[in-house]
């Protein structure tokens, strides 16, 4: 017989009972499988795996492809590897909060219009984590295709090395991927370290880019940046196109090849503490129809031109910066005058000969980088025959005495009497000294057009 209130006693606890048991559930679920290294052994348990699993894999190969589309955790614990069969991704992550952590991944496809990949973060997916993992010889390293908020931190990507430049992949593509974070990895070989294309508020921080076309490469990409990276070695070091909003901030471009940075079509930019120099630059700086950008405490120095500053760019500032050394200072074709001075603040310029008596830092003396032969030989190269000539003495001695008939162009109102002083770790100063990319060395010497390629 049933003791009086035992139903309503019942009742009262069925919803404590309820949640020790999803309690008991949620510790059940959460589960870390140890995987073996057998053939299809990773598979199995990937289908067998519920959300919030750990698989940790055994050290040795283990097969892919793979897809996954529920939140778990791969990790190789830096000793296993997961192979693909030549076809496609090797990894595709198609769900929410997953992170591929700790292998070293080979065996992609070849194919560039499903995008083959190490890993690729498929549109969809959101908060995808790869981090800590080695990726060699696949088509491109991680793409970012369409996922949210991914993060691909501290991963080693090397690639591949049998097409010619333009044909080979990225190291890290990122497409109309909002949020994305790639920081600390080290990108060697392949076409661009990173190529971000449609996309926006993404940010590259503290990668290291080497033997590349170009190291940071993007194309309509906006409210981002790129800070505290390494580029060397490459034909380009940091290439800002059809983009608005970037702030390219503490960067390093040694012995890149034709450009350290290049602003194309870049608008409302904030260019700030950034290092070129080698002496393999043509250009250490590239401004080709950008405007309203900020460019400031930059060190541009030992290039062939410090600053090309074309086809009407305009309402920029360029100040606190130090032209170093560089063979032509600026390389500036027009008949307006370019104020190059920002508040009674200029640039340093390692040619211009002054005094400051007052002792307040500044020169006493406005600069001009360029002069009316500079603009002649710009404009007509066979002139340069007549260097020597002395007429192209007298002009130019006759501007420098009487400065009211030089031509149109840059003016720094106002120089510095120091450049700005930029360190260079010794860790990297070694790497930059070892470096003997294909171009330098009269290999693969393939023909890049920074404004032509994307």
């Amino acid at each position: 017989m049933r003791q009086p209130g035992y139903g309503r006693l019942n009742s009262a606890l069925l919803p404590l009972a309820v949640a020790v048991l999803a309690l008991r559930g949620g510790a059940v679920v959460a589960e870390t499988r140890i995987v073996p290294a057998e053939p299809g052994k990773l598979t199995l348990t990937l289908t067998a795996a519920a959300p919030g699993d750990t698989l940790m894999l055994e050290p040795g190969r283990h097969d892919g492809p793979l897809v996954l589309d529920r939140p778990v955790t791969i990790d190789g614990r830096g000793h296993a590897e997961v192979i693909g069969n030549g076809e496609g991704s090797v990894i595709t992550v198609a769900g929410r909060d997953i992170t591929i952590r700790g292998l070293r991944i080979s065996g992609s496809g070849s194919n560039h219009a499903p995008i083959d990949s190490g890993i690729l973060i498929a549109r969809g997916s959101e908060r995808a984590v790869a981090e800590g993992n080695v990726l060699t010889g696949n088509l491109h390293g991680v793409t970012v295709h369409g996922g949210t908020d991914a993060i691909v931190r501290n991963n080693t990507i090397i690639g591949r090395r049998d097409r010619r430049l333009n044909d080979r992949g990225n190291g890290i593509y990122v497409w109309n991927a909002p949020g994305a974070l790639i920081e600390g990895n080290n990108v060697r070989y392949g076409r661009d370290g990173i190529f971000a294309n449609t996309s926006k508020r993404n940010t590259f921080r503290n990668n290291l880019f080497r033997d590349l076309r170009f190291a940071v490469h993007y194309m309509y990409t906006h409210d981002s940046e790129v800070i505290g990276n390494t580029s060397i070695g490459n034909h380009l070091g940091y290439a800002v196109m059809f983009s608005n909003k970037i702030r390219i901030i503490g960067n390093l471009s040694l012995r890149d090849r034709t450009h350290g940075i290049m602003l194309n079509y870049a608008n409302s930019a904030e260019i700030r503490n950034n290092l070129v120099r080698g002496g393999t630059h043509e250009k250490c700086t590239f401004i080709y129809n950008a405007h309203k950008n900020m460019i400031t405490g930059n060190r541009f120095e030992h290039c062939d031109i410090g600053i090309h500053f074309t086809a009407g760019s305009e309402r920029n500032k360029l100040t606190g910066n130090g032209f170093i050394g560089n063979r032509h200072q600026v390389k500036y074709v027009g008949t307006r005058k370019v104020e190059w001075s920002d508040e009674g603040r200029g640039n340093y310029w390692s040619d211009h000969y002054a005094f400051d008596l007052d002792g307040d830092g500044l020169a006493d003396s406005a600069f001009r980088p360029n002069d009316l032969m500079d603009h002649v030989l710009w404009s007509q190269p066979a002139a340069k025959l007549l260097l020597g000539s002395p007429a192209v003495q007298l002009i130019r001695w006759s501007q420098h005495a009487f400065p009211a008939i030089l031509p149109g162009g840059v003016i720094d109102s106002h120089p510095r009497m120091s450049p700005p002083a930029i360190g260079v770790p010794e860790t990297i100063a070694a790497l930059e000294r070892a470096a003997r990319p294909d171009w330098l060395e009269g290999g693969g010497n393939v023909a890049v057009d920074p404004l032509a390629s994307h």
